[in-house]
């Protein structure tokens, strides 16, 4: 594999959230359900997978920066060979298959090549560099099995509420997956040793969650938007109305003499953020005027609100 910072494109000295954030970008640029016209986009897609998953581990990016592993997690061979970037072999070590949460098909990864004898041919009858040492090159690691991808779909009100999320797996067995907290759409959440068999164990599942849409609340952020119709006489009179919240339905105080677009405010009621804490709910009053309601008009009759509603526009 290639240098695992210029396959994210960041430099050596980038944080965890630069590598993160760089990560998350690609893959959803580059993931193969989006690019089924774009052959090479499933190896770019492994080649990026596999650059975060050496880059975002603290001990292996260590030791890669110090020269101890290769790009593809490997220790580097006493003379300088660790099957690292030059070898054109990344692509072989894991196999990617892209489903849903129905219709599992089989098939497993793509198998890993064993550089064993590549260097056995190399060094192993000739006793080594010189004649001095007998043994042969460090064989390479067996790979793990295939990375599994899915797309798990979480109702609005259940994202926010953080709901654990039942899902069947391709063997057929089912987990409940928590959502962590800052969830946000497109978000990907990785199930180690969830995905193919392999020589060298099991590789990864990895989850992409997309949060559905509310027929009634939008998401501003870690808040999340509803606006409330109330009636004339609620308005002027200040009344206790029935509203839904993601947790479930509550009874909200409207004061008197409440105008249409004002805010009232649901304390901890909204998404769920990285600390911990919980975004708010806004509720944005619309006071609803009847068209044609003989009786209203005959009790306005006469009366005229003397207030200067648009002096401010100096017009």
């Amino acid at each position: 594999m290639a240098d695992p910072y210029s396959i994210l494109g960041v430099p050596r000295t980038a944080s965890e959230k630069d590598i993160k954030s760089a990560y998350r970008t690609l893959a959803k640029e580059l993931h193969p359900d989006r690019n089924a016209d774009k052959p090479n986009a499933a190896e770019r897609f492994a080649q990026v997978t596999q650059a975060y998953d050496l880059l975002s581990d603290k001990d292996k990016r260590a030791r890669f920066d110090r020269g101890e592993i290769d790009a593809d997690g490997n220790p580097t061979g006493p003379f300088g060979f660790g099957g690292g970037s030059g070898g054109g072999f990344a692509g072989a070590q894991r196999g990617y298959r892209h489903d849903g949460f129905e219709g599992f098909g089989g098939g497993s990864g793509s198998e890993g090549l064993d550089l064993g004898d590549i260097f056995e041919g190399l060094f192993g009858g000739r006793g080594g560099m010189g004649g001095g040492a007998g043994g042969g090159a460090r064989r390479r690691p067996a790979p793990r099995g295939a990375n599994v991808t899915y797309t798990l779909k979480v109702p609005f009100s259940e994202a926010a509420c953080r709901t654990p999320q039942r899902v069947t797996l391709a063997d057929g067995k089912t987990i409940d997956l928590k959502l962590p907290p800052g969830l946000v759409d497109g978000q990907q959440v990785r199930l180690g040793g969830k995905g193919e068999q392999g020589p060298g164990g099991f590789g990864d599942a990895i989850v992409t969650i997309e949060i559905l849409p509310s027929p009634y609340f939008e998401r501003d952020g870690d808040n999340i938007l509803l606006e409330v119709p109330i009636s004339l006489n609620e308005a002027i009179e200040g009344a206790k109305v029935r509203i839904p919240t993601v947790e479930g339905p509550v009874m909200m105080t409207v004061g008197p003499g409440s105008s249409s677009g004002k805010v009232l405010r649901l304390k901890g009621r909204g998404f769920t953020r990285k600390n911990g804490e919980r975004g708010d709910q806004l509720v944005t009053l619309l006071v609803d005027v009847p068209t044609d309601d003989a009786d209203l008009k005959a009790r306005l009759e006469g009366w005229q609100d003397s207030r200067d509603l648009r002096a401010r526009f100096a017009v």
